[in-house]
């Protein structure tokens, strides 16, 4: 039991990390922020909100992946390596397109709720 605690206590540590250091995931948060409060206000049905919630968990847990690899990367290969700068940039690939994705679910969500307000 000791040890589930202590990973979560990691585990949390891991995001508190994400958020104090990494510029973009705190961007990403405000982002989450903004989509949780428009949703509210327009009201989105419990299919939306299980959408959106996932897009946004994926966009973070995407951000944090990116992160732990690119600690890894800096860890075994401090200097500048093409293949390095390969999994780094491909890191960073994956968070443009599941933000990409994300962006794109909340506009089909949004947009028809939006047009009909205003």
């Amino acid at each position: 039991m000791k040890k589930r605690i202590l990973s979560f206590k990691y585990a949390i540590q891991g995001v508190v990390y994400l958020f104090k250091t990494q510029p973009n995931s705190r961007i990403h948060l405000l982002a989450a922020i903004a989509v949780v409060l428009l949703a509210y206000w327009l009201e989105v049905s419990n299919a939306e909100w299980g959408v959106l919630m996932l897009a946004i968990g994926a966009v973070i847990a995407a951000e944090t992946f990116n992160t732990s690899i690119e600690a890894l990367t800096d860890l075994v290969s401090p200097e500048h390596h093409r293949l390095a700068g390969i999994a780094k940039d491909t890191a960073a690939g994956a968070v443009l397109l599941t933000a990409m994705g994300a962006a794109a679910a909340g506009l089909i969500i949004f947009v028809p709720k939006l047009l009909l307000v205003f």
